[in-house]
């Protein structure tokens, strides 16, 4: 029996217990392409469609947050030509997806030590997240030079100059604090981490975020990973009892 795309997406869209946050770690490009003999620039060529698959679906189903782990601040003692080109790749679809994002409803934002980025990737970016501020349908985060420690010492930070400054006590610092401090307070924790490739592991992933999101493994490769994929991920969500700890 074929796949019904469309017909998938209506089901599940009115289905119950949808996450209201889906975080994706997109592993796999590099052994996609290897696999095929290619440069590992393809693989994340291939990548992009997978990207634009699962935003689409997302925007559709009604999910409110989605947040792409698509450069860590580890991948900068990549070679050179290999970071050069994922830079120029990230700058190519910032402005070719423009379009069908603004069209989704999508607002675009970023977490990340962003002043790391070439200056002409973070024009690009800067550009982007600026005229789809208005939308309010899908937030996609990407993270971006990012790193889960970093996002932590950088809060911490942040709390200390507040100390410092008089603006609290030492006594006041409690979880709310801190995570007001986070890179993006305003988007809640994902109910639902996946990742693509069969690692089991969370690569220095929103350390403090996923606290008590659901973890989903699937062995499929990022560039791979399309609208069933992600379907069966949010069905498998939607099987699970979150306890929370308790």
């Amino acid at each position: 029996m074929q796949y019904d795309i469309d017909k998938e997406i209506e089901r599940v869209k009115n289905s119950k217990n949808l996450p209201g946050h889906i975080a994706i770690i997109m592993d796999g490009n590099g052994r996609w392409a290897r696999k095929r003999d290619l440069p590992r620039l393809e693989g994340h060529r291939v990548g992009r469609e997978s990207v634009r698959a699962v935003v689409r679906t997302c925007a559709k189903i009604g999910i409110r947050h989605l947040t792409l782990y698509t450069f860590s601040i580890e991948n900068w003692q990549r070679p050179p030509d290999e970071v050069e080109g994922l830079m120029i790749l990230l700058e190519d679809v910032l402005k070719r997806e423009f379009e069908e994002l603004d069209e989704n409803g999508v607002q675009l934002r970023a977490i990340g030590r962003l002043d790391l980025l070439p200056p002409p990737t973070r024009k690009a970016l800067e550009d982007a997240m600026a005229g789809l501020a208005k939308n309010d349908r899908l937030v996609l985060t990407l993270a971006l030079s990012y790193g889960g420690r970093a996002e932590i010492v950088d809060a911490a930070r942040r709390v200390a100059m507040e100390v410092q400054t008089g603006k609290i006590a030492v006594g006041d610092i409690d979880d709310t604090v801190f995570a007001r401090c986070l890179y993006d307070p305003e988007v809640p924790d994902p109910d639902l981490l996946i990742r693509t490739s069969g690692e089991q592991r969370v690569s220095n992933f929103l350390l403090w975020q996923i606290a008590y999101s659901e973890i989903l493994v699937t062995d499929v490769f990022w560039p791979d990973f399309r609208e069933k994929e992600l379907i069966e991920s949010i069905e498998a969500y939607q099987k699970r009892e979150r306890r929370f700890g308790q």
